[in-house]
């Protein structure tokens, strides 16, 4: 017997201004499938979740859940139809309990005002048994793994009855082993009847997890295919429009001298203790060091100070022979240090600025520049010009605001401008974060490109598929110390998620 549609948007469109974000838009998710939606960042598919979750109006089109049309749509609307959202951006009360976050707002009381802690204890041990959730209800939200915390999550839109889940991005912050306990979790919800939207950009995942997979483009549909009949080479032409190399390849080569050293280095964290904790390791010249480890263990301040941005508080930072701790960005700069940051609104660009304005930005006081302390426009628009058509930014405007570019658009200016120099040592902190499957491509090419040229890299990145494909040396963090350094060629993904729960590298 043919499945009954869950969800059914008919001919949905939006627009923002002049910006069509949906148009046309047909999704049909059937009862008890797990269904992918992937496109590039811009397609259109958050646009298009916030409408059948009753974020966002749609200005024309049907939205049915469950086979109900839904009139004055709101969130609290699709809950009561049995449609629940799992954010990216967790939202939880990290003081409350497990089972004080699940119950929020629609608390079995006693004596009508009282919290009955026991019956919302009893709700989550019922839930978390009959799915494998393994949650304590008693335990204190703040004290979970960011694995368990998601957990909590479905929890809290199961108790409220929701059928058909909506998560976005739901791995992108979990480690190996998490996501694959995520999998068996949403495969047994499956089992039960339920109904999962899974939005994604990791091709991978979604063959090993959906049933069906639809696809966006420029706001529209190109195509919904059986994940048993399809790939990810077939995926991503489907998203971008034209073949796109999935992996690059990375080259065989020896490493030269030692170009940078870490001894004992220790960072203290924005709230006074050590964020980063007794961190020694060695970057060659030839040479890409990737740093593997779920964001928060020390990652972003280890970045920091290498790049100028944070003093340590022990140890030293030794680039080509010269002790470089405590220097500021300038200064690092000149040293021959290019930074692509994790944050590309807060430090790598200024959107305010013009795309040829932030192209100059970090070298805008030297050659060629500024001559004798002074800019030179004719100059300034000659490298733009240059930088933009060597490096396909789009739009290829000068003048345009850099608000104005895509997210990867505006990594490519990044990366543009931070390679230009040919660097001695590149420290590129998620460099492809949030970026399309065309701007991955991009930018792995001109890592490698650069480390082929004799460059030292020291890449972080959350996507473990990233360093492995990138990386000649793994270090991995957690706690805010290298628990492992293994070779990449001898380097397996079960063996990295281990170390990234920190097991030490015999367990591993």
């Amino acid at each position: 017997m043919t499945a009954r549609p869950a969800v059914e948007m008919r001919g949905v469109t939006k627009r923002y201004g002049g910006v069509v974000a949906n148009s046309g838009v047909d999704l049909t998710v059937l009862d008890g499938e797990i269904h992918a939606l992937v496109g590039e960042n811009g397609a259109g598919k958050s646009t298009l979740m916030k409408i059948l979750y009753g974020l966002e109006s749609a200005d024309s089109g049907d939205v049915v859940i469950h086979g109900h049309t839904a009139t004055r749509h709101s969130p609290s609307a699709a809950i009561r139809l049995g449609l629940g959202m799992v954010h990216q951006h967790f939202m939880l009360v990290d003081t409350l309990t497990v089972a004080e976050n699940v119950v929020l707002n629609d608390e079995p009381t006693r004596f009508a005002l009282m919290l009955d802690r026991s019956a919302a204890g009893e709700r989550v041990r019922r839930l978390s048994g009959e799915y494998g959730f393994a949650l304590d209800p008693d335990a204190v939200v703040g004290d979970l793994s960011v694995g368990l915390e998601q957990r909590v999550e479905i929890a809290k839109v199961l108790y409220r009855g929701a059928r058909t889940l909506i998560l976005d991005e739901p791995t992108g912050v979990l480690t190996p082993a998490e996501v694959d306990e995520l999998f068996a979790i949403l495969r047994a919800l499956r089992d039960d009847g339920r109904t999962i939207i899974f939005i994604t950009h990791k091709l991978d995942e979604v063959l090993a997890l959906a049933d069906r997979i639809t696809v966006m483009r420029d706001g529209s549909v190109t195509g919904v295919v059986e994940a048993r009949e399809t790939d990810e080479a077939t995926l991503a032409r489907m998203m971008v429009g034209r073949d796109v190399l999935l992996r690059v390849a990375r080259s065989v080569r020896a490493p030269g001298e030692v170009l940078l050293r870490v001894d004992g280095l220790s960072v203290r964290g924005h709230r006074g203790a050590h964020a980063v904790e007794d961190v020694s390791f060695e970057v060659r010249t030839g040479e890409i060091l990737g740093v593997a480890g779920v964001q928060g263990n020390g990652q972003t301040e280890l970045v920091e100070v290498l790049t100028g941005l944070r003093r340590p508080a022990a140890g030293r930072v030794v680039l080509g022979g010269v002790d470089v701790a405590g220097l500021g960005p300038r200064a690092l700069r000149d040293l021959g240090v290019s930074h692509v940051p994790e944050d590309r609104l807060e430090r790598g660009l200024v959107e305010g600025f013009s795309v040829e304005e932030n192209l100059a930005l970090g070298r805008h006081h030297r050659s060629p520049y500024s001559s004798r302390g002074l800019m030179d426009p004719r100059r300034m628009r000659e490298e733009a010009a240059r930088l933009i058509n060597g490096n396909d930014i789009r739009p290829p405007d000068p003048d345009a605001p850099g608000s104005g570019l895509s997210g990867g658009n505006q990594q490519k200016l990044i990366v543009a401008r931070e390679l230009d120099e040919s660097p001695r040592l590149l420290v590129a902190a998620q460099p492809t974060r949030g970026v399309d499957i065309g701007a991955i491509e991009f930018v792995h090419q001109e890592i490698l490109r650069l480390r082929d040229g004799g460059a030292g890299v020291v890449l972080v990145s959350s996507e473990l598929s990233e360093i492995m494909t990138l990386s000649d040396r793994i270090a991995v963090m957690y706690g805010g110390r290298i628990v492992g350094i293994v070779d990449a060629s001898e380097a397996t993904e079960e063996e990295i998620g281990l170390l990234m729960t920190g097991a030490s590298r015999e367990a591993a």
